[in-house]
């Protein structure tokens, strides 16, 4: 019979003939390189959303308040990023960081609110 070696760190493979890896460590680190890519970006993707949301909540103490856009981009906050888009009846658009939006006004300032 032919030895199997591990495909992570090549290492002999010991126990049943369908076992791929030689030990959960080696069959963890195989599958996390694996799915690397992919991960990293929903990660960084979501740390940008939940720092939106912190960003909301901070600015938005009592459930609705106007700030300056100034103030937001201050602390971080990037407009590129959200969960959704809400529309109006009357046609406006509020941006959500899950359930925190704002929604653009005239001269740069924002309304931000709090959806349950």
């Amino acid at each position: 019979m032919e030895k199997r070696l591990c495909p992570e760190c090549g290492d002999e493979i010991i126990g049943r003939v369908d076992k791929r890896f030689c030990c959960d460590q080696c069959r963890n680190n195989f599958n996390n390189k694996q799915n690397r890519t992919s991960t990293n970006f929903m990660r960084n993707e979501n740390a940008i959303l939940k720092k939106n949301r912190r960003i909301l909540m901070e600015l938005n103490p009592d459930g609705k308040a106007k700030v300056h856009r100034d103030k937001m981009v201050e602390k971080g906050f990037s407009f590129n990023h959200l969960t959704r888009i809400y529309t109006t009846r009357k046609g406006e658009q509020y941006f959500f960081s899950y359930e925190y939006g704002y929604k653009l006004l005239d001269n740069d300032w924002v309304i931000i609110v709090f959806q349950d």
